[in-house]
Order: structure tokens, then sequence, then C-alpha cells
């Protein structure tokens, strides 16, 4: 900006916005001083460069402005996990299940964790039921991101919505 621009043609735009045409760097500082204004060059990569008449103050928090609002328009996916075991009752099962709808109607993944203790270990076909009765349950609304597999004493499946 200002004196900081090298090149010694530049391509102007004045501060109505209005291409003026190639002209020295002198030439267009002078006019940016008469303006009360800076100027700041648009397209360094340009040839010759392309540098604007304007309020350096006033672009900076015109830039700003848009990057927080990008950042506040985007969705940061989180994984929710919910979990659940092999004999899990009904009443239970539907409130893990309203939870886990919850979540997916906020965007985020759900990691369901299927624990065993014991001697439940000998019997993981009644995990995979679970497991296989939530994926039904949520079908319609859900893609499985991950199967259900062994890690340990636990089963994982991962579910993200549609």
């Amino acid at each position: 900006m200002n004196e900081e621009i090298r090149n010694p043609q530049i391509r102007l735009i004045d501060e109505n916005g209005e291409m003026q045409g190639v002209m020295s760097v002198r030439e267009a500082q002078n006019r940016a001083y008469l303006a009360g204004l800076d100027l700041v060059e648009i397209s360094p990569n340009a040839d010759p460069p392309v540098v604007k008449i304007l309020d350096f103050g006033k672009f900076k928090y015109e830039q700003q402005k848009k990057k927080n609002e990008a950042r506040k328009k985007q969705k940061v996916i989180e994984i929710k996990e919910v979990k659940v075991r092999p004999n899990i009752d009904e009443n239970d099962y539907q409130v893990k299940l309203r939870a886990m709808n919850s979540f997916l109607d906020e965007g985020d993944k759900v990691k369901v964790t299927l624990r065993f203790r014991g001697r439940e270990m000998a019997h993981q076909e009644i995990g995979m039921k679970v497991l296989e009765r939530i994926r039904t349950d949520l079908d319609p609304r859900t893609k499985v991101e991950q199967m259900p597999r062994m890690e340990n004493r636990q089963m994982v499946m991962v579910l993200t919505p549609r």
C-alpha cells in the first residue's frame, strides 16, 4: 500500500470504482493523496499490477467482517458418542434412540459403543442384534459410515446423517 508499491507502472482504479488506466506509481500516489485516501494493491500478480484508491482502514474492516461471516456460517461436525449395553431395557433403548435422533438433526455423527462385561463376551451375537436394531430404526435418516466391529471388549458403529 502507498509507498510500499514497487512496480514503476500500475493500472489504477479510482475511489468511485472507475478504471483510470495504466500510469506511473507517483501519479497514482498523488491522486490518492489529493483524495485523502490510500493506494492499495488489489491484484499484485497482474501485469501491470492493479491498485485502487480507497480507505485502507475501512477496507481491512470489510475484509474482517467477511471472514467472520464465513466462519459463522460453517458447521463443525462433531462425533457424539452413545453407549449401550447388550441387554438394554426397552425404555432405555428409546431414550438413547431419541438422543441419537437429536444429534443427527444437528448434523453431527453418532458413534454407538456397545460395551460387553464379564461373560457377555461369549454372546456377541446379542450385541450385534442391538446394533442392527439401532441401524434399522435410524435407517431412512442415516448412513453407516463404519460397520460394527470389535475393539477389545466393545463393539463400535459410526452413523452419519444423510
